[in-house]
């Protein structure tokens, strides 16, 4: 996968991959305008989406009704403002079994998402040159 980085002005930074644009940026508070959510904002929505996805999944795949299915992240702080733990709660569908309760939280559990916090890879950040850009002809 690709992800490539632009910058459209003020604090935001927006990822394209292929032809999807995620728009992010600041707060007011931290210099930005608000007009998208932050990075990190991102990171935990991805979480939460991921943990959706399998949920769903998981009812589709049984025929369980998806009604009233729902999937909410929340976060703790600890001293400095640090995050100390991610909490994600589903939202039982209408009428869904008892036996497939602990299932469904195990399903939700394989989000590829969550499986990266809990195994991190090496992340390499390399410096390199800006690419060349040829001159454009003032004629």
């Amino acid at each position: 996968m690709r992800v490539d980085v632009e910058f459209p002005g003020g604090l935001r930074v927006d990822a394209c991959i292929g032809r999807h644009r995620i728009a992010t940026d600041q707060s007011q508070a931290q210099g930005g305008e608000g007009s998208a959510p932050s990075p990190l904002a991102h990171f935990y929505a991805s979480l939460a989406t991921c943990a959706g996805f399998y949920a769903l999944r998981f009812c589709r795949t049984r025929d369980l009704s998806t009604e009233g299915l729902g999937v909410t992240l929340e976060t703790a702080h600890g001293a400095e403002g640090r995050l100390a733990g991610v909490s994600i709660r589903i939202a039982m569908p209408v009428g869904f079994p008892d036996r497939y309760r602990e299932a469904i939280r195990r399903a939700a559990e394989q989000c590829a998402v969550h499986q990266f916090i809990l195994e991190p890879v090496p992340i390499e950040i390399a410096v390199e040159p800006a690419a060349s850009v040829a001159p454009t002809d003032p004629s």
